[in-house]
């Protein structure tokens, strides 16, 4: 009796053991394809990126190629690829060089326009900062000290990268407007910056002695000839390491303030 009791048992588990197997497998069948999905999903995004990735770098090179041999069309060319490959730090680089040539075609609005868009798809401040820094730099012949103001004192905050950068393209614009006494402030604090680059600080002392003396456009023509950009955000000679390319955080360069 015992036996038979045991074997009903057995058989009523079975029975409730395979009832929970055929209630349960479509659960757990819906959950294994959302975890492959979800896999495969991943996987393509990041090949997608990967190839984004490196048709940019192919385009911006071929555009700097282009540049070194003045082919300008050929340039253009390879940066309007760079751009619409996908890869938001490749796109703000070939806007910045758009830029550059746009300035040297003495088109500064045009130019100014190129190095804003370059700051909106610049995926760090680094790149976005030196944007900006561009844009106000091209338009100081052109453009009124209020607007110019506008541009660079954001840029001037200490924690910004290209603070004394702005900064001293700032006292240029002032002294171009006839601002001899706010100009000659902002050469006196750059003088004194731990975080300026000595060839900076120099530039400032000789401002500043030529102010003093009367001569305040002299001291433009000085600075502005003499004066030096931020070394370039990234070097780009092919496809870069995640880690190292023109779309993750960069360091600040050596000079920029802190």
């Amino acid at each position: 009796m015992v036996d038979l009791f045991n074997e009903v048992d057995e058989e009523l588990r079975s029975d409730r053991f395979l009832k929970f197997l055929r209630n349960a497998a479509p659960w757990a069948t819906a959950v294994l394809a959302l975890v492959l999905v979800g896999y495969l999903g991943f996987w393509g995004y990041k090949s997608f990126q990967d190839r984004n990735l490196t048709a940019a770098a192919i385009g911006y090179q071929k555009g700097v190629d282009a540049l070194g041999t003045g082919d300008s069309k050929g340039a253009l060319d390879g940066f309007e690829a760079a751009k619409k490959a996908g890869s938001p730090g490749y796109k703000a680089l070939a806007l910045m060089q758009e830029g550059a040539l746009r300035a040297e075609a003495n088109k500064p609005d045009e130019a100014a326009k190129l190095f804003d868009q370059a700051a909106d798809a610049a995926p760090n401040q680094i790149i976005g900062d030196a944007a900006l820094l561009r844009a106000a730099q091209v338009l100081l012949d052109t453009a009124p000290l209020p607007q110019l103001q506008t541009r660079l004192t954001p840029l001037m905050d200490a924690k910004r990268p290209y603070a004394v950068f702005a900064r001293e393209t700032l006292a240029m614009a002032r002294l171009m407007a006839g601002r001899n006494a706010d100009a000659r402030k902002d050469f006196s604090t750059l003088q004194l910056s731990l975080n300026a680059p000595e060839d900076m600080r120099q530039r400032a002392q000789l401002a500043i002695a030529l102010i003093d003396s009367g001569e305040a456009s002299t001291a433009v023509a000085a600075v502005k000839a003499a004066a030096t950009m931020p070394p370039p955000p990234v070097s780009m000679v092919g496809p870069p390491p995640a880690s190292q390319g023109p779309d993750s955080a960069q360091s600040p360069p050596a000079g920029a303030a802190q």
